[in-house]
């Protein structure tokens, strides 16, 4: 077999190359957007581990933390320690004596110098010295300050104690904008707890204590001989290693959906290069049939492309990877409310190097596709053109092309995701996508081709032709634009689901105010200062706070010697179980398997419900035997039923029901559920009921609303920023594919000119088909997007779908618009000359 020249294949690819230089361009710029976040986000991450492992202990603030639901007393390891801390945290209400105003906050009662590392960021600097000079100080979150207009030096209503704002807190080592914004936290002195009242029965209270100890000390070893008591007494034991490991998986994930995301942008790329080369092949089958007939192998011409491509392939993936460095600069801030360090940038060349690596490979990947159809051109393609192409299905190469291709999209989720069945449910979302875009685009093309009526007008009858005439453009950008807009609109659409169904308290029938740690003693005065006001007590729910001991007479000492198929959750054994009693079903309660048994009725057994898809979550199942502990007091129950529980109906909702009989002398704390009639009585009745019972903690319904919008708002900014990539993408394809078909639509512009057509119906024809192409594409995302909300609403969320309507004619609009746009000013030059100017032009 004789070796091909390489030599004449390189000067032959240049002298193409000078010819065609700006159309082999246009090809690959539609891989530079996805190299380009690509290449921004693998650098963002390794930054960010970086950091993460730089930072590991101002994450953790201390070297040790323990953590438990009750004090922790002396420890062992408490003369070891250099320094140590302790805090207090819960959630209470705090109010503003001088506006009268209110909110659930979490307050922290901190004594010691914690954070050893770090330190705690306020306004003025000097604001966490003076609050820890002594006296009744305190330091508030920004974003509570913000809220109620307070500033330093202003009091601050803490239960039954009044202190003033010594700082405000900028920032607090390990804490993300997220958690601010749900959570805004209030630190106090550890010594004014008790006089504050606010710890009573039914509070959940967590007690942390922090240590130090001298540099190098390796504690994972260190309390190795304390883990298993610690496991006994419940108590939690967060290490510097801990942190980093915990932190890092989950921003390891987040990295990785994120690339997931710039990859489907890449992919979209991948699907414009294949449709820009297939042009620019068919423009070239005469030229390989002359080349064929001058004697040169089909196996040469191939090289010749394929050479062109490989350079272009290799200058597109160095400006994404340019790009993309540039591009994690802006990151950080994109991402600051959901990062607990301070990320660093500069440039990976690991990941840059990745980008180019990555670039290359699909540009020739997705170009062989079309490419190899140059290999079955005969020298007889000069005479009968017809002969020069080939169908798919003639050509088991391409089909290898294929399987190549689905092969590096299942690696590469794989390669990000660390999961088999991960990277084949991403690959057969894309592949779905894709197929079903595809599919939309030959139907529209085929009822076109077979329904288009001749009694149409000529301008619109021109234009829908020209959606399957030769070197149409229809399927790549269908399946370009349509899966861009698709996953845009998808996101937005669910954002307002979301939101649609968290706005329960404008409905009639919902209640609007929560009240809850209310004392048994305190109840009734609280149902008469609700009842004085006209207001409705809609639920008054008594709530026992219990552990779990054995489930089928397994402690959690024996479930850690279990398999990890026989044992049950270490969480089940860890976890606190708040639980309620009664013999009937509530609105937002169905019973799914078995029977609501009361007591007595089987001997003197104690049968509960558990919420099923807890209970089907933690293998277990109904008959099993739990003991639970309620107050040092062992209750041996069995699981009677499994409810269906819509936990996003505002209810007071339970993963476990007693029935009635049994915990009525237990000690407990009262809920109690009503609704007022606007925003101004709400904040009326939180005030005297914070003012006269300061441990009661009052929900405003609507402005958990306020602060579910406003995350949401957060997560929404962020996908959407990934998410602009894919539309970028699909604008991008959508210029070079009407750049790349402007020499076929010129040749047909200057025949119908010849023939006596006008500009004025030139240009008719050409805006109808840009309207056309721009309806098509953008129709079929947001028809897609319309089914993944309803999918998602339905089995995901479980809401009703609603979909909206509005927005979807504003991104159709919008997408549409900038189609015929880019179509107007790509075609103006061939619509306002004469044919014989732009003839002699191109001659």
């Amino acid at each position: 077999m004789q070796m091909p020249d390489f030599g004449w294949i390189v000067k032959m690819a240049f002298r193409d190359f000078r010819k065609n230089i700006s159309r082999l361009l246009l090809f690959v710029s539609s891989i530079v957007v996805g190299i380009a976040a690509l290449v921004a986000i693998s650098s963002f991450g390794e930054n960010l581990t970086q950091d993460i492992d730089n930072q590991a202990k101002e994450l953790l603030g201390a070297d040790l933390v323990l953590e438990n639901s009750k004090p922790i007393g002396d420890q062992p390891i408490d003369s070891i320690a250099t320094q140590t801390a302790s805090e207090v945290n819960f959630a209470s209400m705090v109010a503003f004596p001088q506006t009268g105003a209110s909110r659930l906050t979490q307050v922290r009662a901190l004594e010691g110098a914690f954070p050893f590392y770090g330190f705690l960021e306020t306004i003025p600097a000097e604001g966490d010295a003076d609050f820890r000079s002594g006296g009744k100080k305190a330091l508030v979150e920004k974003t509570l300050m913000a809220q109620f207009n307070a500033e330093v030096g202003d009091l601050i209503k803490i239960g039954e104690v009044e202190f003033e704002i010594a700082g405000e807190l900028q920032k607090v080592p390990g804490q993300t904008g997220i958690t601010a914004t749900v959570a805004p936290a209030v630190y106090i002195p550890l010594e004014y707890l008790e006089e504050t009242g606010l710890v009573q029965y039914g509070s959940r209270v967590e007690y942390n204590r922090y240590f130090q100890f001298t540099e190098g000390t390796d504690v994972e070893a260190l309390i190795e001989p304390y883990n298993e008591q610690w496991e006994i007494d419940r108590v939690d034991a967060d290490t510097v290693e801990d942190r980093k490991r915990s932190t890092g998986r989950s921003f390891g994930n987040l990295s990785n959906f994120l690339s997931l995301v710039a990859f489907i942008a890449l992919l979209l790329g991948c699907v414009g290069v294949a449709s820009a080369v297939n042009v620019f092949v068919k423009e070239k089958l005469a030229s390989v049939a002359v080349l064929r007939c001058l004697g040169v192998s089909s196996r040469d011409v191939l090289y010749i492309y394929l050479f062109e491509i490989k350079i272009m392939g290799l200058v597109g993936a160095i400006l994404g990877a340019f790009l993309g460095t540039l591009l994690q600069f802006v990151l950080p801030a994109v991402f600051a409310d959901f990062l607990p360090v301070e990320v660093t940038v500069g440039v990976s060349w690991l990941s840059v190097g990745f980008g180019i690596i990555t670039g290359l490979f699909v540009s020739v990947l997705f170009a062989m596709l079309p490419l190899l159809k140059v290999r079955n051109v005969s020298p007889m393609a000069t005479l009968r053109p017809e002969t020069a192409d080939s169908g798919l299905l003639k050509d088991p190469l391409r089909w290898l092309v294929i399987i190549g291709i689905l092969l590096f999209i299942w690696g590469f989720s794989f390669y990000l995701l660390k999961s088999v069945q991960l990277a084949f449910g991403f690959s057969g979302f894309v592949v779905f996508a894709f197929g079903i875009l595809w599919a939309v685009g030959q139907l529209i093309m085929w009822a076109v081709r077979k329904f288009l009526p001749i009694s149409l007008r000529y301008t619109l009858r021109q234009a829908l032709a020209n959606l399957y005439r030769p070197n149409n453009q229809t399927i790549s950008l269908i399946a370009t634009i349509g899966l861009g807009t698709a996953m845009i609109s998808t996101l937005f659409f669910l954002q307002n689901q979301l939101l649609e169904e968290a706005k329960f308290a404008d409905k009639e029938d919902q209640p609007n105010m929560l009240m809850f740690d209310i004392q048994t003693p305190q109840l009734e005065n609280v149902k008469s200062k609700l009842t004085d006001r006209g207001l409705r007590i809609l639920q008054d729910v008594p709530i026992v706070t219990m552990q779990l001991n054995e489930i089928n007479g397994i402690d959690k000492q024996e479930n850690e010697e279990l398999s990890e198929e026989e044992d049950y959750s270490r969480w089940l054994y860890n976890r606190e179980f708040r639980v309620t009693y009664r013999d009937t079903l509530i609105s937002s309660e169905t019973l799914a398997q078995g029977e609501l048994i009361p007591t007595g009725t089987r001997g003197d057994s104690i049968f509960v419900s558990f919420a099923k898809d807890f209970a089907e979550g933690n293998n277990l199942k109904i008959g099993d035997e739990i003991e639970f502990n309620v107050q040092g007091r062992p209750i041996k129950t069995y699981i009677g039923s499994f409810r269906d529980v819509k936990f996003n109906q505002v209810s007071t909702n339970f993963l476990v029901l007693f029935p009635t009989g049994v915990l009525e002398q237990a000690p407990k704390f009262h809920v109690i559920i009503t609704k007022t009639k606007n925003d101004r009585e709400s904040a009326d009745v939180q005030a005297e009921i914070v003012r006269e019972f300061p441990n009661i903690s009052v929900i405003n319904l609507g402005a958990i609303v306020e602060t579910l919008e406003d995350i949401l708002n957060k997560i929404s900014f962020v996908i959407q920023f990934m998410a602009f990539f894919s539309i970028a993408t699909g604008i991008l394809v959508l210029i070079s594919s009407l750049i790349i078909s402007k020499y076929q639509r010129m040749r047909e512009s200057i025949l119908l000119r010849t023939l006596g057509a006008s500009s004025s119906t030139v240009r008719k024809i050409n805006t109808m088909e840009y309207f056309f192409l721009g309806s098509l594409a953008s129709l079929s995302g947001i028809i897609l997007s319309f089914v993944a909300t309803w999918l998602l609403s339905s089995f995901v969320f479980e809401m009703s779908f609603r979909p909206a309507w509005g927005a979807g004619l504003v991104l159709y609009l919008a997408i549409t618009g900038l189609t015929i746009i880019l179509g107007w000013l790509n075609g103006r030059r061939i619509i306002n000359q004469p044919p014989m100017e732009i003839l002699r032009g191109n001659g």
